[in-house]
């Protein structure tokens, strides 16, 4: 198991399509696999059990609220998304209203979606360095369409808030985060994810 992302930088001439690129995470199947906008490959493990759990009860409390409310759909950590940049994201756990989910083509909505979700959750790792999450999401939060981001940091009982035009604001150890008003009603207990 990877104690911290590999990254691999590929030369121009060897970059991978939208389409190569898609193949090559299907048949890796047991990696996460995301590509920044300068074409370097991060290659990450599996989480480990704890973390795995934790991204369970954020991504069960959010599935949850989305079937009550109806507007839009969920998506968990295996789901991937190209940025407008060219780069392919998986968020720890995600949701996008109806509309612009179904303005997709089923094709484009069978590989990683051209489109960047309304709300992105990402769940630090013990092994993971805070910084280049920090990068990631300030990467998500200049997409057209999203509207909330959410960085959680278990080891310092911290979550990082993301809007767009607005400066990261930093919450520590809350019981809740509310996810009011881009997700009407959502709370998000801390409880069992601290």
């Amino acid at each position: 198991m990877l104690s911290s992302p590999l990254v691999l930088q590929i030369p121009p001439s060897m970059q991978m399509t939208d389409e190569q690129f898609f193949e090559f995470c299907q048949i890796n199947r047991d990696l996460r696999i995301e590509r920044n906008q300068f074409g370097e490959i991060s290659i990450m493990s599996p989480t480990g059990g704890t973390t795995g759990n934790r991204g369970g009860h954020i991504f069960g409390q959010l599935w949850v609220w989305s079937e009550q409310d109806g507007t839009g759909i969920t998506f968990d950590s295996s789901t991937g998304f190209q940025l407008s940049t060219g780069a392919n994201r998986s968020p720890d756990a995600s949701w996008m209203k109806l509309e612009r989910w179904n303005a997709l083509s089923s094709e484009q909505q069978e590989t990683f979606a051209p489109i960047c979700p309304d709300f992105v959750v990402e769940l630090r790792s013990p092994s993971d360095n805070l910084q280049p999450l920090k990068e990631k999401m300030a990467e998500y939060i200049k997409e057209p369409g999203i509207q909330l981001g959410l960085l959680i940091d278990r080891k310092q009982h911290q979550v990082y808030i993301y809007r767009p035009g607005l400066p990261e604001e930093c919450l520590d150890n809350p019981a809740t985060v509310s996810g009011d008003p881009v997700l009407p009603g959502f709370v998000l207990n801390m409880s069992k994810v601290w």
